[in-house]
């Protein structure tokens, strides 16, 4: 039974989402990082919210966990490069709090739009200033998104539903998605210089960290009024300052700050600054969303193979897991074939699908084949890191993708790119289930790859079988299956043999010395 750890205070169907499911679920939060760290070790799933911070020190003490569910859309609270070295899958919950946090930067757009914090304080302080505090419509304005992807898109339907007028600026916004939103696609400075009022909606990364920056803030038309809710960081808080001072800004609100809590900062108090202590996503509905979501894929992910809203894996729905689940298989024994075979040689990789094979989702089975070539150079590589080690030893990677149905009605080709020229390697699935080899380096065989293997290429002459037979009989080892093939007589010969017991290096070199052998490899599957 697999076992996870709630963190985080979340709302209770989570828990009772993965008790449901079979899953052993404890629900243990507040712990400091060092409790943390001592008691991770046991679970295979990290259930968190916004508190939990999973360093490299937690994921290091964390020996079994397979999973980290984000119950939110925000992940900076993970170490998302650690998680992938460690090959524990990264997932978040971004449709969960959608709505609600677009509905919180209109909310706070509104707020700056007529002063209503401002006016609030002064009524309730016995004042009547019916005067000193004079608004701006929103109708006919103009809203610059900084990120049209799942909430920035909900804050345009709601602001077109207003009659602005909405131009967004997103380097992933494609042209034809800007007119199904109804939002002109601009570049950052031309947003700047137009819009009257600025949302944010985009993750803090390297590339948006301080997108508002302070040359950026002077670049916006003076009036502008800013709105984040998005992250923390994205906007440079001291320059926002100096601009709601010097008037050029007209407003600003924050519901995200740079450091959180944010219990002082330069912007309180400011005149024309609103502030909200993080609540984008805290209504009941998101509350109960996101922790229902976490919960679903999580379990998917622990009992099916399902991967769904992954930051560092490719995405498998539950209930593509089954089908591709014979593909993977297939395509992780190739890649440790290959892998095996030409050792550290390999320059690039091109992974072929063909036939019913080409109608999958092919990154898993990319991911696969990775996992298994990657695998024969460290013992903790997954389908999480194996991408991210190919990239660090510089290994190009192709997929090629043929509808055809050549002469198996399923195949997976592996094609790696040595100092000597191309080697492929190819499978298909018996019964769509059994993984079987079909071609092994331009020579036509049929084998299972299973448990201890001995891949010998030879010279085909006659009597070698006998000989080859002989000597491993010598060495005690039992042949359990025995697979050829040849490219013509007297020409290259392969075998591939499935063995009792261990093959050592000197079986090996016996193997080796015999006439007519060039090759022999130990295999293990």
């Amino acid at each position: 039974m697999p076992k996870v750890l709630i963190s985080d205070k979340m709302d209770p169907r989570a828990a009772a989402i993965f008790r449901e499911r079979g899953i052993h679920v404890d629900e243990i939060t507040g712990e400091t990082p060092e409790q943390l760290a001592a008691r991770v070790g046991d679970y295979d799933g990290l259930a968190i919210r916004s508190s939990t911070k999973v360093t490299k020190a937690i994921l290091g003490a964390a020996t079994n966990l397979k999973v980290v569910g984000r119950a939110g859309i925000g992940v900076d609270n993970v170490d998302i490069p650690a998680a992938t070295a460690s090959g524990v899958v990264v997932m978040n919950t971004p449709f969960g709090n959608s709505i609600t946090t677009a509905e919180h930067a209109i909310a706070l757009m509104f707020a700056l739009a007529r002063q209503l914090p401002e006016a609030d304080a002064s009524t309730q302080a016995g004042k009547w200033e019916k005067n000193r505090f004079m608004g701006v419509e929103v109708t006919g304005k103009t809203l610059g998104l900084i990120g049209a992807g799942n909430i920035g898109s909900i804050v345009a339907s709601r602001a077109l539903g207003l009659k602005m007028k909405v131009v967004a600026y997103d380097p992933f916004l494609t042209p034809e998605r800007a007119v199904d939103l109804g939002v002109e696609k601009v570049e950052l400075d031309d947003l700047l210089r137009r819009a009257d009022f600025i949302t944010l909606h985009v993750p803090l990364t390297d590339q948006t960290r301080n997108i508002l920056s302070r040359e950026n803030i002077a670049k916006t038309k003076k009036g502008v009024r800013i709105v984040n809710c998005a992250r923390g960081g994205l906007v440079d808080e001291a320059a926002l300052k100096e601009a709601l001072d010097s008037g050029h800004v007209a407003g600003a609100a924050l519901d995200v700050f740079a450091t959180e809590p944010a219990k002082e900062s330069p912007l309180f108090g400011t005149p024309g600054f609103v502030s909200t202590p993080h609540l984008g996503a805290s209504t009941s509905e998101a509350q109960v969303n996101v922790a229902i979501q976490v919960a679903e894929q999580m379990s998917d992910f622990l009992l099916l193979g399902g991967v769904t809203n992954a930051i560092n894996m490719p995405s498998l729905s539950a209930e593509e897991a089954p089908r591709l689940k014979p593909y993977m298989a297939l395509a992780e024994k190739l890649g440790k074939l290959v892998g095996q075979v030409l050792g550290d040689d390999i320059k690039s990789v091109a992974i072929e699908v063909e036939g019913a094979a080409a109608q999958l989702n092919m990154k898993p089975i990319t991911a696969a084949v990775l996992a298994g070539l990657m695998g024969t150079y460290s013992d903790t590589v997954n389908m999480v890191n194996a991408p991210v080690l190919a990239k660090e030893r510089g290994l190009d990677l192709r997929e090629t993708r043929h509808d055809r149905e050549g002469a198996y009605q399923t195949l997976v080709a592996v094609e790696a790119t040595t100092a000597k020229g191309k080697r492929r390697v190819a499978g298909t699935l018996f019964g769509n289930a059994e993984p079987r080899l079909v071609e092994l380096f331009g020579i036509e065989i049929e084998a299972a790859l299973e448990g201890a293997m001995l891949y010998i290429v030879n010279t085909d002459t006659p009597g070698f079988i006998g000989k080859l037979g002989t000597a491993l009989g010598e060495a005690g080892i039992n042949i359990a299956t025995f697979n050829l093939g040849r490219r013509a007589a007297r020409d290259d010969a392969a075998a591939l043999l499935a063995v009792d017991g261990t093959i050592d290096a000197q079986v090996v070199q016996k193997l080796c010395a015999l006439d007519g052998v060039r090759k022999v490899v130990a295999l293990k599957f």
